[in-house]
């Protein structure tokens, strides 16, 4: 009897009611976990399925009494809102998860909400509104840059600027510099992406590279490590960034994720904009699609490696995440740490300017660029042993990952990562002090680091005079997009690039990849350290195309024999693919010879010479 008292109840609350007590209800938990840090992911998860459930049940309500609830007087702008909301929810697990099922099913609701014009009627009608629609623009435009919807992304930013000129004349009293700011940084980052940038993923693509079950097996490993978790951050005055994304961290982010195996090929390099639209003109978006995200997927890949990404955090976050990432990570896991920021150090001593905040770490030998063909290498690795003292002291150098006026409070000095050296740490440090952190070699916990360290000199690219380039870090772009990274060196830009040339260039440069991941597969001498993660196709491919980095800038003429421009490696690799080898120096000849520019760099006699006979051979 009281159930049925309950229910009949229940049925005479208006239908009206019943929705705006949901759609408290989800507001509440989504302030919730909008505020969450990134240092709480179990507690997140816990939350987000909550919430997440909370959307469900009202997308789903809404759905059915749809026509009730517009005689009641809902809006469709709020149902865009809820919609986009989702969207945003998803996006938000993606960063946290990096699962790219999340990524789809946010453009899915985004792009509904943008095809069904659930904004449109009420854009003029109040301020808040308007800039409820702008805010849905810029997180769509998010989501369309990571999934490298390029088309989507250029259409955005039309539409941003219109919605913008209209906000203009509609509030004259309103100031909108905020989000003409928006549209400043969005259009500068997608300057920085010359259209040849566009033609190979940056995400590690089965149909380009070695499929993880293809790898060379490296026998002398006594375990084997994959990349289970990773931890960017970026910051550096005045740099290209969109929101809380800097190119940086953006090709860092996807150089560390599977491409969705097909999908960049199937129009050129850009995804089909059609892909999902189907879902704004048939109807509105439901939560339990997961057709998209089930066709991009390809099952026999293992889960992309989870990301954290950091902008500007303060240096009790930034520890608090990464001893988060640290704790969570698998007995097989290593743990990847990508640093980019200008640095201070109180040891080293001015150097000239070639761009603001940049800093010599050690004395330099022959700054003058050889005019012979022979090499006169000398690679002087840090000295571990002399610079341990300096790791703990307060005159010890640091990076600076938020303004400099806080002194210390925004600085990341070697020390702080001490601690974490009990985990399998992979550092990528890409800085004008990167080298001071070799300091941690031999001082660590309990686990060997590996390190990548950028020289503390920007490469001097002909067309640009900043030290911070527009098309980003150059040590960065070799990690993440060699070849063009390579291009942009020489000096040419995209309308200089003859596709041809680019596809035999490419050709060449991931078949010779290929070749020295044998090589070191097969080394009797390679140090642990690498052998243990080696097997890693992401972390694979960060060593091989460092090689090649390395070997570029020791052999481009404008910084050749000089030591600040080139990148290190801890524990050193095997003398084989040092820049005065044969293995390493032809290869940049051969490339070097596409594109005409062989006379750009210093090659060995002996490799100039063997080049020419196998030439004669063929």
């Amino acid at each position: 009897m009281s159930q049925q008292n309950s229910n009949s109840s229940s049925n005479n609350i208006p239908v009206s009611e019943v929705y705006w007590t949901l759609v408290a209800k989800a507001d509440k938990k989504f302030s919730k976990i909008r505020d969450l840090p990134y240092y709480q992911r179990n507690r997140y998860d816990t939350y987000f399925y909550k919430v997440f459930k909370v959307y469900t049940q009202l997308w789903k309500f809404q759905q059915e009494n749809r026509q009730k609830l517009v005689e009641a007087g809902l809006k469709r702008w709020e149902i865009g809102d809820i919609a986009s909301r989702i969207g945003q929810l998803y996006f938000g697990q993606y960063m946290r998860t990096s699962e790219a099922s999340y990524l789809s099913e946010s453009y899915i609701f985004y792009e509904a909400v943008l095809t069904r014009e659930y904004f449109k009627d009420a854009m003029f009608q109040d301020v808040n509104l308007s800039n409820k629609q702008l805010r849905f623009l810029a997180r769509f435009m998010t989501v369309c840059l990571v999934l490298n919807r390029h088309d989507m992304v250029f259409q955005l930013v039309n539409q941003l600027k219109m919605l913008l000129d209209e906000c203009k004349r509609a509030f004259q009293e309103t100031d909108f510099k905020e989000w003409k700011l928006v549209v400043q940084e969005i259009v500068k980052f997608r300057k920085a992406y010359p259209a040849f940038m566009h033609i190979r993923p940056l995400r590690y693509s089965v149909v380009l590279d070695l499929h993880p079950d293809c790898l060379p097996q490296v026998v002398e490993a006594k375990r084997k490590l994959r990349l289970r978790d990773a931890l960017l951050c970026s910051y550096h005055p005045n740099e290209v960034k969109y929101s809380e994304l800097t190119l940086d961290t953006f090709r860092m982010l996807q150089c560390l994720e599977w491409e969705p195996s097909g999908s960049f090929y199937q129009t050129g390099g850009v995804p089909p904009s059609g892909v999902g639209t189907g879902i704004g003109q048939n109807g509105a978006p439901g939560p339990s699609r997961v057709n998209y995200s089930q066709d991009i997927s390809d099952p026999t890949l293992p889960p992309n490696p989870r990301k954290s990404i950091l902008y500007r955090p303060s240096v009790t976050n930034y520890l608090a995440v990464l001893a988060t990432n640290c704790e969570e990570l698998s007995h097989d896991g290593v743990l990847l740490l990508y640093l980019s920021a200008a640095g201070s150090s109180q040891n080293s001593f001015s150097s000239p300017s070639h761009g603001a905040g940049r800093s010599f770490m050690s004395r330099v030998g022959d700054s003058e660029a050889s005019s012979t063909s022979s090499l006169n290498f000398e690679f002087e690795i840090a000295n571990p042993t002399s610079a341990k003292g300096n790791c703990l002291s307060e005159q010890s150098s640091c990076l600076y990952i938020g303004s400099r006026s806080s002194g210390g409070l925004n600085g990341i000095y070697p020390c702080d990562l001490l601690p974490f050296t009990r985990r399998p740490l992979f550092l990528v440090i890409d800085s004008d002090i990167s080298k001071s952190f070799t300091a941690l070699s031999g001082s660590e916990k309990g686990e060997s680091v590996a390190m990548l360290l950028s020289p503390a000199m920007s490469l001097p690219i002909p067309t640009v005079d900043s030290s911070r380039q527009p098309s980003g870090s150059s040590f960065t772009s070799f990690l993440t997009i060699p070849l063009q990274a390579f291009i942009l060196m020489l000096g040419f830009t995209g309308s200089d690039i003859d596709m041809d040339m680019y596809d035999k260039a490419d050709k060449l440069l991931s078949s010779s990849l290929n070749e020295w991941g044998l090589l070191l597969a097969a080394s009797d001498n390679l140090n642990p350290v690498w052998a243990q993660t080696l097997g890693d196709p992401f972390l694979r491919r960060l060593i091989l195309r460092f090689i090649f980095c390395r070997t570029v800038l020791a052999l481009y003429a404008p910084t050749f024999n000089k030591t600040e421009f080139l990148p290190e490696c801890i524990p050193s690799l095997p003398d084989t693919f040092l820049p005065t080898s044969d293995t390493c120096q032809r290869i940049v000849l051969q490339l070097a010879d596409i594109f005409g520019a062989t006379s750009k760099f210093n090659f060995s006699e002996e490799t100039t010479m063997l080049s020419e006979c196998r030439r004669q051979e063929n």
